[in-house]
């Protein structure tokens, strides 16, 4: 049933919200251990949500000042909301960790998380268009978008400004997310998170721009080649690659081609830095 409901979706390349909350609801009550698969799902194969009207329902608002960095005083994201410890967070993940996200991480730090009861309670009144209970829900969950955004460090984008596209993703989860199919907000909100991110990296974080849903298969291959050089002492061949992946090797190596950053003839070269690339070629 799943695999028929994922081949229409891959296909049609589109799902209304309302679809896409039903199913995130049927997958955690039948089988909970493959939410996370869903989500992957939708992000690999770039799935547009649609709106009631049939129009994409991918404007991210940004008009919420509460949100804002500057102005806020195991691989499941949605139950990954560690220590938000500066020190432990640029350990964790080679982070390059300044002055303003250690003041962010500090602020939101000293939110507490909520109950199931009050997550309900508070979605409720947002829903009703009660404003403080929709920032309040939103607040309550921006160590989850914290947690999302490590995985992407290191793609082109600073850390501060993968959060800042994460939370725009956060207040699209806050505004659509239906309370009434029983399944965590967080998990919900994990995909517009990430789909935040990811066209963000897409669109602004490369010389070239590469699709949005090539952006998720680049790391989920990035995340399984540093794993596998780890367990293997060396690199990984695209061979093996491919076949822990399910991938073609072709693909594999393409993937691999896509993933290269462009370089500037203008880089320096040498220990004084006094000749450029451009001077070998």
């Amino acid at each position: 049933m799943l695999e028929e409901f994922k081949e229409r979706v891959k296909e049609e390349k589109r799902i209304s919200d309302k679809e896409f909350q039903n199913t995130l609801s049927n997958v955690s009550e039948v089988a909970p251990d493959q939410v996370e698969e869903i989500l992957d799902f939708f992000t690999v194969n770039d799935i547009q949500i649609i709106d009631e009207n049939g129009l994409p329902d991918d404007s991210f608002i940004d008009d919420s000042a509460f949100l804002t960095v500057k102005e806020t005083d195991d691989e499941k994201e949605e139950e990954d909301v560690e220590d938000l410890d500066p020190k432990v967070v640029a350990a964790s993940d080679n982070i390059n960790v300044n002055d303003a996200v250690k003041m962010y991480l500090k602020n939101i730090g000293k939110i507490d998380l909520l109950t199931a009861e009050e997550e309900v309670a508070l979605a409720k009144a947002s829903k009703e268009g009660d404003k403080n209970a929709r920032n309040m829900l939103s607040q309550a969950n921006l160590r989850l978008v914290v947690s999302i955004a490590k995985r992407y460090s290191g793609r082109g984008m600073t850390f501060l400004d993968l959060i800042q596209e994460g939370n725009l993703g956060l207040m699209k989860a806050v505004e659509k997310f239906d309370y009434t199919k029983g399944y965590k907000f967080s998990t919900y909100a994990t995909w517009w998170i990430r789909q935040a991110i990811t066209r963000a990296i897409a669109d602004q974080a490369r010389t070239i721009r590469i699709p949005v849903h090539m952006v998720e298969t680049i790391n989920k291959q990035i995340r399984l080649q540093r794993s596998m050089h780890q367990s293997l002492g060396r690199e990984p061949l695209p061979e093996e690659l491919a076949e822990e992946l399910g991938y073609s090797v072709d693909k594999v190596i393409e993937i691999m081609k896509i993933a290269q950053d462009p370089v500037s003839l203008e880089t320096p070269i040498g220990e004084e830095e006094d000749s450029h690339l451009k001077d070998f070629i």
